[in-house]
């Protein structure tokens, strides 16, 4: 058989990509998850990225200027069929890294919240979350190695006065995360939790915090969000607290009641908050 210059070129190719590690990130649009997705991309990694939003695609384009492969998937990952879609682009690669960052916030109180927006946070925040974890999860423990960065929230530390469910959602995957990495100890797939506080995206505006002291108040830069995450996967960590301001609100969490923290995040999260000098 006859083989052309084409041939090889073609062949080099795929040896090359093949030889590059793959990493799913979720979340990948904007803020925290498009930067994470620029670091695995500037490491070496090929890209499959997903979003509940159109800019997915235009995100993607960004990404591919760093090398490699960028595939991006518009998936609603509250869903078991959204996660089965993404993970159906994967076809047989096996999965590097899983930055599971998809994730919604919702302000107001909760029981003039709406039904539906409700269910929305809780599906994309933990089921589809962790239906994800586990598939990926289970291919990574059979192959004997992966690297996992979930994204949690300080929030998961404290009650969530006017964000009850978000914070609800959040202690659920700080907490999973951390018996997750325990379970698969030994296994070859370490699992680390990243827990950011009020970052720098659209995070505030699409859970309509914009007229809180939270909303309005300076927040961290994702990119540095980002790079203590990335970090701290790639090192193997169990989890990281980004900036240090959050670090002395989880310790505070900790010691102080219940209800004091409850009262301290009203004032953070409370409509019409933000107004106020």
């Amino acid at each position: 058989m006859n083989t052309t210059n084409t041939d090889i070129a073609v062949s080099t190719k795929d040896r090359n990509r093949a030889a590059r590690p793959l990493a799913i990130v979720t979340g990948a649009s904007s803020g925290i998850g498009f930067e994470l997705a620029k670091r695995c991309a500037a490491e070496g990694f090929d890209l499959l990225v997903a979003a509940d939003d159109p800019r997915i695609q235009e995100a993607a384009r960004a990404l591919g200027q760093a090398g490699g492969s960028v595939e991006a998937v518009e998936v609603d990952l509250a869903t078991p069929e959204g996660v089965d879609r993404l993970l159906a682009a994967v076809k047989d690669r096996p999965i590097d890294a899983l930055l599971a960052n998809a994730g919604h916030g919702l302000g107001r109180a909760f029981l003039e919240q709406d039904w539906d927006e409700i269910r929305h946070v809780i599906d994309t925040n933990v089921t589809g979350t962790v239906y994800l974890l586990h598939k990926v999860g289970r291919e990574m423990a059979g192959r004997g190695h992966g690297r996992i960065l979930i994204t949690g929230s300080i929030a998961g530390f404290m009650p969530g006065t006017y964000q009850a469910v978000y914070n609800g959602t959040k202690a659920f995957i700080d907490m999973f995360s951390y018996a997750l990495r325990a379970e698969v100890q030994g296994r070859g797939v370490t699992v680390t939790c990243l827990m950011p506080g009020p970052t720098e995206t659209e995070f505030f505006e699409r859970a309509d915090l914009m007229d809180t002291k939270v909303g309005q108040d300076k927040k961290d830069d994702p990119a540095e969000v980002a790079e203590n995450g990335f970090k701290a996967m790639m090192a193997g960590d169990s989890g990281v607290v980004s900036g240090w301001q959050n670090k002395l609100q989880v310790a505070l969490a900790k010691i102080l009641p219940e209800t004091v923290m409850a009262g301290q995040h009203a004032k953070q999260a409370a409509p019409g908050t933000g107004d106020k000098a």
